[in-house]
């Protein structure tokens, strides 16, 4: 369990880092949040839950040891409201108020209401949750005081969001299958690997700090690619070039795209918005500046190919 836990932190950081290099300009912007890095980060968020619902039972499944208990989930309540604030002064726009340690925190609590109950009723509510989202959305849970729970029809723009729903679900998936091992006497065919691990063995301690490396672990990859920024910041322009055409091609060819980017690059250079654009610091005025530019350049584009711009270019 212990290396079970290692080796999804190290994928964490491995996430993480990839997050920091966009962050900076390294990568294409919007990379760790779409396609198979999106999917990445949500199995490395499940695997943690999965993992937080088999400890549940391994620990309190004869009886919650309440001291001990309250002792880990004070220190994870701490460490969401530590990374709440630190992201409120480094990302205000999109700081964490329910990320996976918010997350782990509640479902820890919730998941003592489900230990003793049968496998097969826990698995099947467990299924049950996870697959609510897909049927159930309302507007009603858009607001902040509601959307942790997670059946929003607009997600909220955060850089780790993991509510209730679905997320719950993964966690009573592990009590269920803790509970399964556990009344079944199949702990002993998982104690069997344990010789068998050998060199990963070395990993367990990580498994056993998990905490301590989840709160350092981002800030010391931050401040790293950070300061590597300091004495050798990616080109701006070769960033925008190449932000620019991955999302024009996600829509238009690659002729279209080339003159459209083109185009809007030299503009925005000349008028002195390109650097306010890239540091995100531009005002509401040169936003609309920025607009006009991109209508134009767009209508350029289109004429480039020999379309005749419609109202909508």
């Amino acid at each position: 369990m212990d290396v079970a836990r290692a080796v999804a932190l190290l994928a964490m950081a491995i996430y993480h880092f990839t997050w920091d290099l966009e962050f900076f300009g390294y990568v294409q912007r919007g990379l760790t949040g779409a396609g198979g890095w999106m999917i990445f980060a949500r199995t490395i968020a499940s695997s943690f839950l999965f993992l937080v619902g088999f400890s549940l039972v391994l620990a309190h499944g004869r009886g919650v040891r309440w001291r001990p208990f309250l002792t880990r989930l004070a220190q994870v309540v701490v460490g969401a409201l530590a990374i709440t604030l630190v992201t409120v002064f480094v990302t205000p726009e999109s700081f964490v108020f329910f990320g996976i340690l918010h997350e782990i925190a509640c479902a820890s609590l919730a998941g003592l209401l489900f230990l003793r109950l049968p496998w097969f009723v826990t698995l099947a509510l467990g299924l049950g949750v996870i697959a609510l989202p897909n049927v159930v959305r309302s507007a009603v849970f858009d607001p902040m005081a509601f959307v942790w729970i997670g059946l929003y029809e607009t997600p909220p723009f955060s850089n780790d969001f993991v509510p209730v729903f679905p997320f719950f679900g993964v966690v009573l998936t592990g009590i269920a299958m803790g509970r399964l091992a556990s009344d079944h006497d199949l702990l002993r065919f998982l104690r069997r690997l344990n010789p068998k691990l050998g060199p990963l063995q070395h990993l367990s301690w990580l498994g056993r700090h998990s905490l301590s490396f989840y709160l350092l672990h981002q800030p010391i990859l931050f401040g790293i690619v950070a300061a590597f920024a300091q004495v050798a910041p990616p080109d701006p322009l070769v960033s925008f070039q190449r932000d620019c055409r991955a999302t024009c091609l996600e829509t238009r060819d690659e002729t279209f795209c080339q003159r459209y980017c083109a185009c809007t690059q030299e503009r925005l250079s000349a008028d002195a918005l390109l650097a306010p654009l890239l540091r995100g610091t531009a005002s509401a005025a040169e936003m609309d500046q920025v607009q006009s530019i991109v209508g134009v350049c767009s209508r350029e584009g289109a004429i480039g190919e020999g379309e005749w711009p419609s109202s909508a270019d």
